[in-house]
């Protein structure tokens, strides 16, 4: 049910841009008015939740480790897994965000017969996120040459490592590929795999087919419904310098992109994709575990009246005494 809602939602929105554009003639609204409504979103929604969440107090180290932590001169630490100092955090924070370090570290469980559970790797999971987020992100950087006058040398040369193989023409991108093979086993993994099933939402599923969908008609454009880059170029220009004009030649396929590009915009600060600010800000990531190195005092304490050992002692004295049990002070 959740996986033929997110679906239905998904085909619905394309069916709106459909009647909206094809048949209205709401070229304006899909082209203008929605982008920049979608934008303003997401940035307020998108800087909001990040400030919220660097406000919240964080009074203790409460960092997750896999390794030894710092304490003695003879027993060696692990600096990566356990850091104890800023470089240390710095570190590993980069292999979470560049390389997924943990992922790569996670197993997977399996109940066999007997019954006898069962660990193993569970590297198919790590390879294909890693190929989802870094095709997404040069995704992204490529299409920066539509808001760009001038097309930056760096931006020219990862088109090219992009299209290294010059598979046809046009070239065909590797992202492209590998977005559109990493997506497609984040989703039906969910379906096939019955424990994920189980506690999957639409929230879970509707990201994925809407980015699936970005992608698809992203292709549709580049291979084989042959938009006009020009006249693209020309509404995104129009658009980040804030002199908006719908020009000639923009056919269907592209707003139905722009459109769902909008959705996701609006859709991406008030979902679990928002890991893309949060993970910078996850207290068991970023602090460093030198809790045997210095000492932590909460500033939430405040006085409160303490029952200590010696007036527990006075209270129990003749029970505690008559029970033959240790006492500090006889009497």
């Amino acid at each position: 049910m959740n996986v033929w809602l997110s679906l239905f939602t998904v085909i619905f929105l394309i069916l709106l841009v459909m009647a909206g554009v094809g048949s209205i003639g709401l070229n304006s609204l899909f082209g203008i008015f929605l982008p920049y409504a979608a934008l303003a979103i997401f940035i307020i929604g998108f800087v909001y939740r990040v400030v919220h969440w660097a406000r919240s107090p964080v009074p203790f180290r409460i960092t997750t480790t896999c390794g030894q932590q710092n304490s003695h001169g003879w027993i060696k630490s692990n600096y990566i897994d356990c850091p104890h100092t800023l470089w240390g955090v710095i570190l590993r924070m980069a292999l979470e965000i560049l390389f997924f370090r943990s992922l790569f570290r996670n197993t997977r469980s399996d109940l066999k017969p007997g019954p006898t559970l069962v660990y193993g790797a569970n590297k198919w999971l790590w390879g294909f996120g890693l190929a989802f987020h870094w095709s997404f992100l040069v995704i992204v950087i490529r299409h920066f040459r539509f808001f760009i006058d001038r097309v930056p040398s760096s931006i020219t040369m990862l088109e090219g490592l992009d299209g290294f193989f010059q598979v046809g023409l046009p070239v065909v991108m590797l992202t492209d590929l590998a977005i559109i093979a990493a997506v497609s086993f984040l989703f039906f993994r969910r379906i096939f795999d019955s424990k994920l099933r189980y506690f999957s939402l639409p929230a879970d599923y509707f990201p994925l087919a809407l980015i699936f969908s970005i992608t698809s008609t992203g292709i549709l454009m580049r291979y084989f419904t042959k938009t006009d880059l020009s006249a693209v170029k020309q509404l995104a220009m129009g658009i980040i310098s804030f002199h908006p004009v719908i020009p000639e030649g923009i056919g269907l396929m592209f707003y139905i992109h722009l459109f769902l590009v909008c959705v996701l915009l609006v859709y991406f600060p008030f979902s679990k994709l928002m890991h893309l600010g949060g993970v910078f800000l996850s207290p068991t990531r970023n602090l460093a575990n030198n809790n045997r190195m210095k000492r932590h005092v909460n500033p939430w304490d405040y006085p409160v009246k303490v029952h200590t050992y010696e007036e527990y002692e006075d209270e129990f004295r003749d029970v505690m005494k008559a029970a033959d049990m240790p006492l500090e002070k006889e009497s």
